[in-house]
């Protein structure tokens, strides 16, 4: 018997600013409740840059002012949950943008899925992971391979996972990732012989992600969705605590 598998436009974005994408994700995620979009993966390597989620701890970030201009980083705050993230080239970073009712609006299995992803992906290349039952994410022992953070909105996700492949893993000494001050970050380069580049994980990540989705990817041209960006959503006001952060760093 054929399954008839749900069309997912996959596009890849190539290296970006984290600003620009996450403008583009709140325009998909207007027009996929609207019923304007299909369910939609955003593939893209970022800038360098910090996100603070909006429970962001003004200690987490390690930084000063100075540091972070010296090592071009940028800082936003998200509407995502959770603590302070990193972003960086090197990293593969998924944003699927789907309306959960096909999966029943389960945000808990919509966590577990991502993490099914990311392990799966690193088997592919040789890498034994894990979930952890008190932390969201794919680890390896105690450090993080895979960092997850979503919002979902009206049925609607954004934000998704970050999987390390060959970043600057020095660039995560300016914060506590994810608020985790016991644990460490790790990456296929670390852990995978030999090493992939990220357009070989990109290419496996696409099929595991439509293999635990039930989906079938449709290559979608950037250029067709970017225009979308102009009409996003204003970006939401910082939590108290995001605020916060933003105040310890100009005083700093």
């Amino acid at each position: 018997m054929t399954v008839d598998l749900a069309p997912l436009q996959t596009i890849w974005l190539g290296r970006r600013s984290y600003r620009s994408t996450w403008a583009l994700q709140r325009a998909l995620a207007d027009a996929r409740r609207k019923g304007w979009q299909e369910d939609t993966l955003l593939l893209v390597e970022h800038e360098p840059t910090i996100t603070l989620g909006r429970r962001a701890i003004p200690d987490h970030l390690l930084a000063s002012n100075e540091e972070l201009e010296a090592l071009n980083l940028d800082v936003v705050a998200i509407d995502r949950g959770g603590d302070v993230t990193l972003h960086c080239p090197g990293q593969l970073v998924a944003y699927p943008i789907l309306h959960l009712d096909r999966w029943g609006n389960d945000v808990i299995a919509y966590l577990r899925h991502l993490e099914e992803v990311g392990i799966r992906v690193a088997r592919e290349f040789g890498v034994t992971s894990h979930r952890d039952a008190g932390f969201t994410g794919v680890w390896v022992g105690e450090n993080k391979l895979a960092a997850i953070g979503v919002r979902v909105s009206r049925g609607v996700t954004t934000h998704g996972i970050a999987l390390n492949v060959d970043p600057d893993l020095k660039l995560f000494r300016t914060i506590v990732p994810c608020g985790l001050h016991d644990r460490g970050v790790t990456s296929l380069r670390e852990l995978a012989n030999p090493v992939p580049r990220l357009e070989q994980v990109r290419e496996v990540f696409i099929q595991q992600f439509c293999a635990v989705f039930e989906c079938e990817a449709v290559p979608y041209p950037s250029d067709s969705v970017d225009p979308l960006a102009e009409f996003a959503p204003p970006e939401p006001a910082p939590s108290p605590l995001q605020l916060s952060l933003s105040l310890k760093r100009q005083a700093s």
